[in-house]
């Protein structure tokens, strides 16, 4: 059941911002994109984690997986899913960015606990 919530608050959040981000940052330039990200990301994230219903035990997933799942099937959806399969290069290159971003914290965040127990 814990994770039925996850699946549907990352679907929520990533439904919110496919749908209103554009909209509002189209409408209204720069400063409705950042009220966008304010209110969207701010209301979604008190549900998901304050509230609870994405099941974080300590694990990667969150509500960036949602929106990026959404995105691209939105993509998919609109436009035909050959521009998804075009679009594996790039997905790639992030998900490579992302593993060295994640492996960089790894050792800074260990260097800079080794130093702090010093």
């Amino acid at each position: 059941m814990k994770h039925l919530g996850t699946v549907v608050g990352a679907a929520i959040a990533g439904m919110f911002v496919m749908s209103v981000w554009g909209e509002l940052a189209g409408a209204y330039g720069l400063v409705g994109g950042w009220f966008a990200a304010l209110i969207i990301i701010g209301v979604m994230w008190f549900m998901n984690h304050f509230v609870g219903l994405i099941n974080n035990d300590g694990a990667w997933v969150d509500m960036a997986v949602g929106i990026g799942v959404a995105g691209t099937a939105r993509g998919g959806f609109d436009a035909g899913f050959s521009t998804v399969v075009a679009a594996l290069p790039t997905l790639v290159f992030v998900l490579i960015g992302g593993i060295a971003g994640g492996v960089c914290a790894h050792y800074l965040t260990k260097a800079l606990n080794q130093n702090s127990a010093e």
